[in-house]
């Protein structure tokens, strides 16, 4: 097999590219594992809401001030659409970047592992339409975690806390309509806050044969990469992690809105997703496919 790909006789047309991305994003959403990463994602804000209102059953005031990222925690008595920024928070250092790590890193080492990556570039894929498939289906997972997270907080804030217009960081208020649209602004910022690690992760994926190893090898990336963000002596090197940035939705919560770290954040995703999205391309499309 050629490192380029099919033959020019065989170049797939553009409604059998759509195909093969429904394939693949059927084939990724029905797979047990990915049910069971959104279902822990979906749970977070359960959690979280059932405790704050069991803590705060007797009228006690729950979680710090201050407003920002886990802080939001401290109004979701007074309204339920807060619970939906305290997921995103909680979720987002961790939960959802690993769920993302997961799926990204299982791209192609699963189908190396499983034998099938051989038999896929046989159909009239080719190695460049097949990997930007393989990223496009990560960054559908990207957003549907995202939304998981935030649909489940906004159905538990609504059930178990008051709804209604909501006071913004700021001090200022805002109908409800407004906040709402805020929420789903903050949800598409997180779903990009994510790109990086599904570049990194599908990179790690052109490496290996071995989904668990990937897999592995994602998560781990993350975890010390969030590590060396917390340690003061690295401060200068701290806006160039992926992770740094990552609480700077919270400005959407401002008024007027602060952008300059929601762009820095936009900015050095877009940076990882190129790199890591041109390394990934540079490996897949000269690696020798055995399996």
């Amino acid at each position: 097999m050629t490192p380029g790909g099919v033959s020019a006789a065989s170049t797939p047309t553009f409604l059998w590219s759509l195909g093969l991305l429904r394939s693949e994003l059927v084939t990724t959403f029905r797979r047990w594992r990915t049910l069971a990463l959104l279902g822990v994602l979906a749970a977070v804000p359960v959690l979280v809401g059932i405790a704050v209102k069991i803590e705060t059953s007797d009228g006690s005031a729950v979680g710090g001030g201050g407003g920002e990222g886990p802080a939001f925690i401290s109004q979701i008595t007074n309204n339920g659409l807060f619970l939906v920024f305290t997921g995103l928070a909680a979720t987002l250092p961790f939960f959802l970047p690993m769920a993302v790590g997961v799926v990204a890193g299982d791209a192609l080492a699963g189908e190396s592992n499983a034998g099938t990556l051989r038999y896929l570039l046989v159909a009239p894929a080719g190695r460049t339409r097949l990997l930007l498939t393989k990223y496009v289906t990560v960054i559908a997972f990207c957003l549907a975690a995202t939304l998981t997270v935030a649909v489940s907080a906004l159905v538990v804030g609504g059930l178990l806390f008051p709804m209604g217009d909501l006071t913004t960081i700021s001090g200022t208020r805002i109908s409800f309509a407004e906040g709402l649209g805020r929420a789903v602004l903050i949800a598409l910022v997180v779903a990009a806050s994510l790109l990086g690690v599904a570049a990194l992760g599908l990179f790690v994926s052109t490496l290996t044969g071995s989904g668990i190893a990937a897999m592995a090898t994602t998560v781990g990336l993350l975890i010390t990469v969030q590590i060396l963000d917390q340690i003061p002596q690295l401060s200068a090197l701290h806006p160039y992690f992926f992770s740094h940035h990552w609480l700077s939705f919270a400005d959407l919560m401002r008024e007027p809105v602060y952008w300059e770290d929601l762009r820095s954040n936009l900015g050095i995703q877009a940076l990882y997703a190129a790199v890591f999205g041109s390394a990934a391309w540079a490996r897949f499309t000269t690696k020798d496919i055995t399996a």
